[in-house]
């Protein structure tokens, strides 16, 4: 046997799983272009901070402003929050802004809410322990802050509304809707209303039940995505004053740091990003292995590996580590049988059409979670690493070609007609 060693457990340990790989493989490992990358250090941090694209300095922006917040983004990103926080605290106290004027809001979106230990993980423990830390609550306690040209109502968490100075934490990685997070998205969908959501995703982006998605939208989509556009638009009527934005590498480490105007900095971040996680597909793989690490609790984020490379008739298995299960949503999720939230589709039969079926190999299951990879027919949820060699061997033979994605959550294939 050979082993396998993968990325797991984003937020909760982030430690290697192990997976003994029979010799007959073979196996085509496929890193994204950035894989290895050196992190970032605590000073190059900072000096990104102090040379902002489009917009000066927080501690000459704040000059004068009273009070500040502070929005980060959740769990279901890999943004290193508590390393970005030290220095944008720093910026605000050389502005006259002391730590009992700051405070933080988590953009959740339409996101399950955060614990402390949650906050802990994203912030730091001292963070929680020294100023107040919000949850957005998606429908209410929200300020009326007026209508994109997109005829999206734009509504915005109260708290975030009634600071002067607004910064934002995040971080660009790869996004089916948006072509790439970042940006204006920790205001829209980050602390806005469920409608004002509702209306970015499905009017806009064409999520939802019986409509057709937005051609302009898409992984990695930047030059004519509305919903993008439409964000921004979001974002600047909401003030938003500062957006900091991280590039990660495959261990959730800052390699890139890009600060400044919401949209300015976001466009330079998106050409680095293009370089760091662009993965070259495997062709007609008999086995494409995909993991969902970093983004493990929105593993679908890790499907579009598997439709690029696996054959016909071939065999997905999907690593799905964490003990949070999927994303609970309240936009697309499912909340019973057959329905869930205002944009919520019908599970299709499979999300790779072309696969005999998709293995979900996890050792927290959870039956609920079936819809986001297609129905009971052709989704098989597996515990045992062993179980899953024996399925494979049935399916596809004993020295079948196998493609692996080990960190598919934030990969992104090039586009080279968007690029």
């Amino acid at each position: 046997m050979k082993e396998l060693d993968i990325p797991q457990l984003a937020w909760y340990g982030d430690t290697r799983l192990k997976l003994e790989i029979p010799r007959g493989w073979k196996v085509d490992l496929r890193n994204m272009k950035g894989h290895n990358a050196t992190p970032m250090t605590d000073r190059q941090i900072a000096t990104a901070l102090t040379k902002p694209i489009g917009a000066k300095p927080i501690s000459q922006l704040a000059k004068g402003r009273k009070e500040a917040v502070i929005i980060f983004d959740d769990l279901t990103r890999p943004t290193p929050v508590s390393r970005l926080i030290p220095p944008v605290l720093d910026e605000l106290r050389k502005a006259g802004i002391e730590d009992n004027r700051v405070r933080f809001v988590a953009a959740m979106g339409a996101h399950k809410t955060m614990t402390r230990e949650d906050h802990t993980k994203k912030l730091g423990e001292e963070i929680p322990k020294d100023f107040c830390v919000y949850n957005h609550n998606v429908y209410d306690n929200l300020v009326d802050v007026g209508t994109t040209s997109r005829g999206t109502s734009v509504r915005v968490n109260r708290e975030v509304m009634e600071c002067d100075f607004k910064v934002g934490l995040g971080c660009i990685v790869p996004h089916g809707l948006a072509g790439f997070g970042g940006g204006a998205k920790i205001i829209l969908p980050g602390v806005a209303w469920i409608e004002t959501i509702h209306h970015n995703h499905g009017e806009v982006g064409g999520r939802g039940s019986g409509r057709t998605l937005n051609p302009k939208v898409g992984l990695g989509k930047m030059a004519e995505n509305t919903v993008r556009f439409d964000m921004e638009e979001a974002a600047k009527l909401a003030g938003l004053d500062f957006k900091v934005d991280a590039i990660v590498n495959e261990r959730r480490e800052a390699i890139g740091l890009f600060a400044g105007n919401f949209v300015a900095e976001h466009r330079e971040g998106v050409k680095m990003a293009k370089e760091v996680y662009t993965t070259v597909p495997a062709l007609n793989a008999d086995v494409v292995i995909t993991n969902g690490y970093p983004q493990e609790d929105e593993s679908t984020k890790a499907m579009w590996a598997a439709n690029a490379s696996v054959k016909e008739g071939g065999t997905v298995v999907v690593v799905v580590q964490t003990p949070e299960g999927q994303i609970h949503h309240y936009v697309v999720g499912r909340f019973g049988t057959n329905y869930g939230g205002k944009l919520y589709n019908p599970p299709a039969k499979s999300a790779v059409p072309k696969a005999k079926r998709i293995i979900i190999y996890s050792e927290y299951p959870n039956q609920k979670d079936t819809h986001w990879f297609g129905t009971s027919e052709t989704v098989t949820w597996l515990t045992s690493w062993d179980e899953v060699l024996e399925e494979v061997k049935r399916d596809q033979g004993s020295e079948p070609r196998v493609a692996v994605y080990p960190y598919a959550g934030i990969q992104c294939p090039p586009f080279p007609e968007n690029w």
